[in-house]
């Protein structure tokens, strides 16, 4: 479940499904997207919104974010901070995973959070998992001048992403770090190499 539309949910949901997530659901602040939605019956309608509403919502689900996020089994937020209460995240699945990256304040209280979620990350630096654009920015760079790269694909984004999770090791990886610090100093090294090879990957 993902909350948020725009430019960042967009991109997001694309690496995702590129991932192999096969069922995804977002919200915007009209409520769930969905095919029938009447700002989405229109030919002139928001174009990157109709994407999302023909590659997600298998199922067809309508209503507010709070009722769609019950069961989930991974919310991402980037949208708007309190759209979600305790009793929302209290409400998805087993187990469940929150990203809820508002700045400064999140989509959910992460102290709230954390009473049912098993996982919590956000965009701040006062809480752990801390996501952060930062993470990726000088090793992905780095790697597409060593590969001397002109674009930058899918495949490459990804090779990015789990070179990041792969600096996190099975001895380290917990709760409350499932995502490396952004002062870690294998990070930005790994993150190239990972970019570089996929760059130049034939």
């Amino acid at each position: 479940m993902m909350s948020g539309a725009g430019a960042a949910g967009t991109a997001i949901l694309r690496l995702l499904l590129a991932a192999g997530v096969k069922h995804a659901v977002v919200a915007d602040i009209l409520g769930v997207v969905h095919a029938g939605r009447a700002d989405l019956a229109h030919a002139d309608g928001d174009a990157p919104l109709r994407w999302i509403a023909e590659n997600t919502n298998p199922e067809g689900m309508t209503g507010t974010l709070g009722q769609a996020v019950a069961g989930a089994d991974v919310f991402i937020g980037v949208s708007a901070p309190n759209v979600l209460t305790g009793e929302d995240v209290a409400a998805m699945a087993e187990g469940a995973i929150v990203f809820a990256l508002a700045n400064p304040d999140p989509e959910v209280d992460p102290a709230v959070a954390r009473r049912t979620a098993a996982v919590v990350a956000t965009g701040r630096s006062d809480f752990p998992n801390q996501i952060n654009n930062v993470l990726v920015f000088p090793g992905v760079f780095r790697g597409l001048l060593d590969a001397q790269s002109r674009t930058v694909d899918t495949s490459m984004m990804l090779a990015a992403a789990r070179a990041l999770a792969d600096v996190v090791t099975e001895d380290e990886l917990n709760a409350n770090y499932i995502v490396p610090s952004v002062f870690n100093e294998r990070v930005a090294g790994a993150v190239a190499g990972a970019v570089r090879a996929a760059a130049t990957a034939p």
